[in-house]
């Protein structure tokens, strides 16, 4: 199952727990699409990033997307020409929320093609060409990517291993080699990439990402991050169920910590933030989605 199936499989679940509030946050959801089909960031403006989150949104709550805007919208990008490696591998996730044979075969080549320009010389991806370097992130981003454009990666062991080499002594993981310090984003996708390439998952991320669950509920970025957050949290969940880590334990003070960032129709990403978004409401439904199987 490609990265972002598996995800999207997990947040259809968020239902359950939302109850009543689903449909609100459908209707957050559909209110942040533009009328060029593109779905706003936080100055309102249309952007692949955020498109993807409304999205996904959409599919993991059952609702129909406005197809054919979002079509044009995507069209404008041809075969991502010009774009950065995080809005040309969001291209790709949006056209594969749209109806299957969407994408004309061609334009899903080049696009693939233009995600490969992107290989660090360690086998991972970077953020430019050349790099002799890959990040985590980039990887996780680089691989889904070219699942949800049916293309196969090239040398995945060497893929394996430039992510496998970025975890650190403390069985945390790097975002790239010379960063002294893991964050749980970067950990939870150096095991889930590890675990979709069928590679060992080196023994201490799990401990190292259940150590970041904040008392108050929620996941910390860091050791040293004051206060937990939603992208970390949804992040953590996901890799921690992964390894099939138990999470029971810390259910419902999750819970409560996504409780407080509920607005009354959609999520914010911590308590210092007040203002929703669809990337958090996005993974605010993959944090419940783990926890109602948790």
């Amino acid at each position: 199952m490609s990265l972002r199936l598996e995800m999207l499989q997990v947040a259809r679940l968020a239902p359950s727990l939302l109850s009543d509030a689903a449909e609100r946050v459908a209707e957050f959801l559909r209110s942040q699409f533009n009328e060029d089909g593109g779905v706003r960031d936080r100055a309102g403006e249309s952007d692949l990033y955020y498109t993807v989150f409304g999205l996904e949104g959409h599919i993991a709550l059952r609702r129909e997307v406005p197809v054919e805007k979002v079509r044009r919208y995507l069209e404008r990008f041809g075969d991502g020409e010009g774009l950065d490696l995080v809005h040309l591998t969001c291209l790709a996730r949006s056209w594969a929320a749209l109806p299957r044979g969407s994408l004309e075969a061609g334009i899903a080549g080049r696009i693939a093609a233009r995600i490969e320009a992107f290989r660090a010389g360690d086998g991972g991806y970077c953020a430019a060409p050349g790099q002799a370097g890959g990040t985590v992130y980039h990887a996780f981003l680089a691989l889904g990517a070219l699942q949800d454009l049916g293309a196969a990666v090239a040398d995945p062991g060497a893929l394996a291993q430039a992510v496998a080499s970025l975890q650190l002594a403390d069985g945390g993981f790097a975002n790239s080699r010379g960063q002294p310090e893991g964050a749980a984003t970067t950990t939870a996708a150096a095991v889930t990439l590890l675990r979709c390439l069928s590679h060992p998952i080196p023994e201490g991320a799990d401990r190292w990402l259940l150590e970041r669950a904040h008392p108050k509920g929620g996941f910390t970025a860091t050791r040293g991050a004051p206060i937990p957050d939603l992208l970390s949290t949804a992040t953590a969940l996901h890799g921690l169920a992964g390894m099939k880590a138990p999470l029971g334990r810390i259910r419902e003070a999750t819970l409560d910590f996504l409780d407080t960032l509920w607005t009354g129709k959609a999520f914010c990403g911590s308590w210092s933030d007040d203002e929703p978004d669809c990337e958090y409401t996005y993974y605010a439904l993959l944090s419940l989605g783990h926890l109602s199987l948790a």
